[in-house]
This record gives structure tokens, sequence and C-alpha cells, in this order.
């Protein structure tokens, strides 16, 4: 039997970020994946230019036609956009037990915001409770809490611990916006903190990073790896997309990662 994964969230017509990017991760991990469209972006390696969510209705029933007819083992949920859409979200996914990561995305690459601030405290009160694992960025981790945007290793630490007490099972710190010559992702858990760390490379092309690792957490956890080792292997490959991706030379600005750098010969 194959392995199924589920993403929720935005398509991006640049084919770097939201729902292709995670059906790629999934594809180039081996594993099947499957989808619901919350929102159509008109999106490149530039800009975004133009943002159509879906109705809540469809949503709900795109969720549903795949639950109820594929075994899933991992979802991963990505752009949302309102609270309605985030309290539709957690209703068509009361009965799943399966591991799900909660990417909480807010900002485009290229700046412009894909959730509405109102619907912060919906995904804190309503989604975070549901989730195995969150996955923010730093600048979406201060949003959240409501500071600034952690600077050192220690913030991040603290801004991490103060995530896990707004409800969160465990939360992965992703280290991509920090500076320095090495990348860190931090996995922390009430129990334990273990980060993942790997040379930062010089590239232009990172469009889509965070949709690309969350849904690469999800992918091992759909293939049965615990949380720590599905982000370690996440991490890993991650870092050798990213690393491959000048080879692919697509736009004329952030262009994506190579999904398939361990496929493509």
């Amino acid at each position: 039997m194959a392995f199924a994964a589920m993403t929720i969230a935005g398509s991006d017509s640049g084919g770097g970020a939201g729902i292709q990017a995670d059906l790629k991760t999934f594809s180039a991990l081996g594993v099947f994946g499957t989808s619901a469209i919350t929102a159509i972006t008109a999106q490149n390696t530039t800009d975004v230019t133009a943002v159509e969510p879906i109705s809540n209705e469809v949503v709900a029933a795109q969720i549903k036609a795949v639950l109820d007819d594929i075994e899933i083992q991992a979802i991963k949920i990505g752009m949302l956009g309102s609270p309605a859409l985030i309290e539709t979200v957690a209703k068509s996914l009361e009965g799943y037990k399966g591991p799900i990561v909660l990417d909480p995305v807010m900002l485009s690459k290229s700046g412009v915001a894909l959730l509405a601030d109102e619907a912060v405290d919906s995904l804190i009160q309503v989604l975070l409770p549901m989730a195995t694992v969150l996955t923010p960025n730093l600048p979406e981790a201060g949003k959240i809490l409501g500071q600034a945007e952690a600077l050192g290793d220690d913030a991040i630490l603290q801004q991490g611990e103060d995530i896990l007490r707004l409800g969160a099972k465990a939360v992965v710190m992703k280290g991509g916006h920090a500076l320095g010559l090495t990348c860190r992702d931090w996995l922390v858990t009430p129990n334990k903190v273990t980060d993942f760390a790997a040379p930062r490379i010089e590239t232009r092309n990172t469009h889509g990073t965070g949709c690309t690792l969350s849904s690469a957490i999800a992918a091992e956890l759909a293939k049965g790896a615990d949380l720590e080792n599905a982000l370690r292997r996440a991490h890993t490959w991650l870092h050798g997309a990213i690393t491959a991706s000048d080879q692919l030379n697509i736009g004329h600005g952030h262009g994506p990662v190579h999904h398939f750098h361990e496929v493509w010969t």
C-alpha cells in the first residue's frame, strides 16, 4: 500500500510554493499527494498580484472527499486566510487521528499578507491544539506571540518555549530568516530541544522553502517516522533542494528550490 498525505493550502501559479510545492515534495519523498485548495493566487517569482479565496463550503467538500475515500497518513495545513476558514478546516478534521503539521503561512516571499490579522487568534485557539507540530518562521513566530522577530539563538528558543505555552505539542522554529553562516531549525518540545544545522547556502532561490519543509515533515511522518527523525530527514533533504536550486534557473526573482534534486539527472 502506498503512503498518502494531504495538503490543505493555497495554490501558487508560479509552482514554487503552496499546493504545488507540497505535492512536489510528497512525490519526491515517495508519498502519494492529495489536496484541498483554500485559495487561488496569481504569483510568480517576483510578486503576488491577486488572491481569490475558495468558499468555505468547497474547501470542506474537498477535505471530506479525500478523507472519505483515501487513507491519509499525515496532513499538512498551510495558507488559510480567515477565521471562518480556520473554523471550517478544524471542523472538517475533527475525526482525523493522524499527525497534522501546521504551517502558519502569513506573508508571501514578496511581502504580501496571506493571513488576516484577526485570523491569528483563531489559528492559535482553534487549530494549534489539533496540530502535532507548528512550523513558523521567525517573523511568523513573533507575530503569533505579539512580539518582535527573535534575534539570536536564546531569543529564538525562548519564543519556541512561549509558543508551547500557548498549547502547541511541539514547534519547529525555522531559522531561514536568521543571520550567520549556519542555518538552524530548532525542534522544541516540552521535554527536549534539538537543533538541526547546515551551512547557509548563498542563493536567491528560496521561494517556497517554508511550505516545502513542512510538507517534507508531513511526508516523513506519513511514512512512519517519529517527529525528530521526520525533521532530521526533511532538514537534510531541503538543504539539498536549496543547494541544487540554481540548476533550475526559473524566473527573474526568488526562484523555487529543486524539489526533484534526488530524482532528476
